[in-house]
């Protein structure tokens, strides 16, 4: 067992269990522990002696103003008293080696009780005394309680500037873009959640980017979700928070990896309708000029013009059906794949892309055919021929693009192993 463990592990009453799939973790029961919990206050703590005892105090109060059962889960990672106080004031403490804040949950779901789960910090930067709010909610049907700082309060010199009118406002403004959401603040640390959901949500974040990963998935998962407001409250005299400790380009490397989080889990949005406008444009480009150059006025449109609309919609194209993959890779309920499915049916697709490409053959061969019977020169510019040809060329790309699509695109239903045979 850990030093820092040993002061609390020693106290009476107090009993120690092993995890069975990390000999890293422990877990410290107080004597007063509750047998079956509704509500879990689930909170990762470093070094946090300063307020541990206060917090605690809180999260008791607020457990009996929301008339609830509940247990206190403190994810411990510290060198200090952090645990002895913890679990001297009846918490749960998690013991887990310092891998970062969203790896801190992950470490603790095997151990969470409680039907509904409310996370925060320990800090007493949130006022868990109020958490009657996130209880009824969850209670009436609330699967993902986001807390909103915004929509509640925040104490003057709670936030720094940069944090309170930047950084916070633009993350939140991008993810509701990107995800067609109405959140008013995305970083707030306390939140609830059903235990179900949490479980379900599988979050794979280690670090900071947990809070936008969280945030997301609630969305992509359908969960019934509300927002319920929260008091942010200013750190503690003597106490430095975590951004401070970890010197000052620790804000931006989580606005970093937070956005990170957002635009891989939401690649799509930068792909799929992009992409349809690309090769739209792409397509208005090609086909008119697939005869010969086209003057409106004093400009002529000509084979330059058809060209770029060839490189437009090859690169729509490709885009598009990257959306289109990114649908089904980030698909919850399943419900995007099998769409795609049946819209790119294996034998009409594949049999749609060869007739394409197909065509597209036939036409640049004809241009091919006349480069070697003129004597191996190219017609002029603007000769028919020549934009036939790059039309070929790019119905061949149409086609093969296509062929690769649909074989990738039922490629992701393919399973090894004992789970194929269940199917």
């Amino acid at each position: 067992m850990p030093a820092e463990l040993a002061g609390a592990a020693a106290l009476e009453g107090v009993s120690v269990r092993r995890s069975e799939g990390d000999p890293e973790v422990f877990l410290l029961v107080p004597p007063d522990d509750v047998p079956e919990p509704e509500v879990t206050i689930l909170v990762p703590a470093v070094n946090e002696a300063i307020t541990i005892a206060e917090f605690v105090s809180w999260c008791h109060e607020g457990l009996r103003d929301a008339g609830t059962t509940g247990e206190i889960l403190i994810v411990d990672s510290s060198e200090d008293d952090t645990p002895t106080i913890a679990v001297s004031g009846g918490a749960r403490v998690l013991h887990t080696p310092r891998r970062g804040l969203g790896r801190a949950y992950i470490d603790a779901i095997p151990f969470v009780r409680g039907k509904y789960v409310v996370m925060g910090d320990a800090d007493c930067t949130y006022d868990f005394r109020r958490l009657a709010p996130f209880v009824e909610t969850m209670r009436s049907g609330t699967e993902y309680a986001m807390g909103s700082r915004w929509k509640g309060s925040i104490e003057p010199g709670a936030m720094p500037w940069l944090h309170q009118y930047f950084g916070t406002p633009v993350t939140t403004w991008i993810l509701n873009r990107v995800y067609g959401s109405k959140f008013s603040d995305i970083h707030c640390g306390m939140r609830g959640i059903t235990r179900d959901a949490l479980v379900r949500m599988g979050i794979t974040s280690q670090s900071w980017e947990y809070a936008s990963e969280m945030v997301l998935k609630s969305v992509r998962m359908g969960l019934v979700t509300r927002e319920v407001p929260v008091t942010f409250l200013k750190d503690r005299e003597g106490r430095l928070s975590h951004h401070k400790r970890s010197g000052w380009f620790s804000p931006f490397a989580a606005a970093w990896i937070n956005l990170r989080a957002m635009f891989v889990n939401g690649a799509e949005f930068f792909l799929f309708k992009p992409g349809i406008l690309a090769f739209v444009l792409g397509l208005l480009m090609v086909l008119p000029l697939s005869f010969g150059d086209i003057t409106v006025g004093s400009i002529t449109f000509s084979l330059l013009t058809m060209l770029v609309g060839v490189v437009l919609g090859t690169i729509g194209l490709h885009s598009f059906y990257l959306g289109c993959l990114a649908h089904v890779f980030l698909d919850y309920g399943g419900n995007h794949r099998e769409r795609w499915r049946r819209l790119f049916s294996y034998t009409r697709a594949v049999l749609t892309a060869m007739a394409i490409f197909t065509l597209g053959l036939g036409l640049f061969a004809a241009l091919v055919v006349r480069f070697f019977t003129d004597g191996r020169t190219l017609p002029a510019a603007s000769a028919t021929i020549n934009h036939l040809g790059v039309l070929g060329l790019f119905l061949m790309i149409v086609g093969f693009s296509t062929f690769s699509f649909t074989l990738l695109l039922h490629a992701t239903g393919v399973r090894y192993g004992p789970a194929a045979s269940d199917e």
